[in-house]
């Protein structure tokens, strides 16, 4: 019971609300007068709600106008209770009571708070479950959540689909995920990088190619389109094609038929197509470096990943999936974050997205010793470089508001390490109000 528990005590018990502070050092007691006051703030950011009521009637009433969260204990403390009166305080959302004494200790009420949040909030699992739908893809947020849904309606559709966002998010594993919710999901899933091929090497990879077409081509060869059939083939990185090879995947996205390289006889060809850019095709489309007839015959279903920053409730469970998918292989199965690592995990602006992650777990676990607990010592020294691009005054490619936000977040979260995880001493000593910190506490996902 080391860890420190956030307490909302609500009543007139603010004398011993503060003894209980001075006696117990784990327990977190922000106090409020009434549960008016108290329903304004973010209930659910605190691990236990202690309603400090004169009887069941005044007790009842306060439930009523707090309005219980689901996920957080509420227990309430009163002088005496009648076994009649207990069902009814159940059923207005108490979890628990407690007859309050003259000598009653904070000992006593954090082992009645610790016992209401280990039955009430479950441990967090070490392997975080993907989306059922989307397996391999982790995502809590709501950021990831309107992901999950255009994926499964263009897993119904036969449209083209192109998938758009920084290098790193994700975009193949998203492609095999609309591959896998298909109609075609028997079928092949043919993925192929255009920015590893010159053109020419590209219309022979795609298309195919016939015997003698060029140097070195001694047979006959199907290309990848012919490879997908019944099937999906994924086009990566299609903004670095150049225009006349972009003008011939038209032909082929419109007539549904590839004529191999060197060849003058046309086949058809039945592949999904779905396309992935780095890029703002988009906006090449209008300034006329990409074909807007081809980005309009792509865009059909398009769909952005957000970036990492964008998404920070995911750092975590990220992390932890890579540490069990990683940790074995590795031979260090049992490795685990310790707080200091996860804070530094989140306060990263991760410009490599997932895959920088991942890369950074792996190079952990080469770090550390079987059975260890990851540090921010184990991490990349630019880990902790949060404030370099300030200092050196070189520019980013965030807004102002972003880097604020983002340096702002940083700034709470050491400020919570420095203070034990104390929300209501953190507050006082930041200069702002509880309130102020619960609220910037939620908008930047820190727990």
């Amino acid at each position: 019971m080391g860890s420190i528990r956030s307490v909302l005590w609500i009543g007139r018990g603010e004398r011993f609300a503060a003894d209980v502070v001075a006696e117990t050092p784990t327990l977190d007691v922000v106090w409020e007068r009434d549960a008016r006051s108290a329903a304004a703030l973010d209930v659910e950011g605190f691990h236990a709600i202690v309603l400090d009521g004169d009887d069941a009637d005044s007790a009842l009433a306060s439930l009523r106008t707090l309005g219980p969260p689901e996920r957080v204990p509420v227990l309430v403390r009163l002088p005496g209770c009648p076994a009649s009166r207990l069902a009814e305080l159940r059923a207005a959302g108490a979890s628990d009571t407690l007859v309050r004494r003259e000598q009653a200790s904070g000992s006593e009420l954090l082992e009645r708070v610790e016992r209401l949040v280990q039955a009430r909030a479950p441990r967090r699992p070490r392997r975080p479950a993907p989306c059922p739908e989307l397996p391999g893809i982790i995502g809590r947020g709501p950021e990831m959540a309107k992901v999950f849904a255009l994926v499964a309606v263009a897993g119904r559709s036969k449209a083209t689909v192109l998938l758009s966002g920084e290098t790193g998010t994700g975009k193949e594993l998203v492609a095999r995920a609309i591959h896998r919710a298909s109609p075609r999901r028997d079928g092949p899933f043919v993925a192929v990088n255009c920015a590893a091929f010159p053109d020419t090497l590209l219309e022979s990879e795609l298309f195919g190619h016939v015997r003698g077409a060029f140097t070195g081509a001694e047979r006959d060869r199907s290309g990848l389109f012919e490879a997908a059939h019944g099937g999906t083939l994924f086009l990566d990185e299609v903004g670095e094609t150049s225009r006349p090879f972009q003008a011939k995947l038209l032909r082929v996205l419109q007539e549904r038929e590839v004529r191999r390289v060197g060849s003058s006889r046309m086949r058809a060809v039945d592949a999904r197509v779905v396309t992935a850019t780095n890029r703002d095709l988009r906006r090449e489309a209008q300034a006329g470096s990409f074909r807007a007839d081809l980005y309009y015959r792509l865009a059909v279903f398009p769909i952005h990943l957000p970036p990492l920053r964008e998404r920070p409730r995911d750092v975590i469970p990220l992390a932890l999936h890579f540490l069990a998918l990683h940790g074995g292989q590795a031979g260090r199965p049992d490795v685990e974050l310790s707080p200091e690592a996860e804070r530094l995990l989140l306060a990263y602006r991760w410009p490599g997205n997932v895959r920088e992650l991942e890369n950074e777990i792996q190079r952990a676990l080469a770090m550390a010793e079987p059975d260890a607990v990851l540090t921010p010592a184990h991490f990349s020294e630019r880990l902790g470089g949060i404030l370099e691009p300030l200092e050196s005054g070189i520019p980013t490619a965030e807004t102002l508001r972003e880097t604020l936000g983002r340096i702002e977040a940083w700034l709470l979260r050491r400020a919570l390490d420095a203070h034990g995880g104390r929300r209501a001493e953190t507050a006082r000593l930041l200069g702002i109000t509880r309130e102020g910190l619960y609220k910037k506490m939620k908008r930047y996902g820190i727990e």
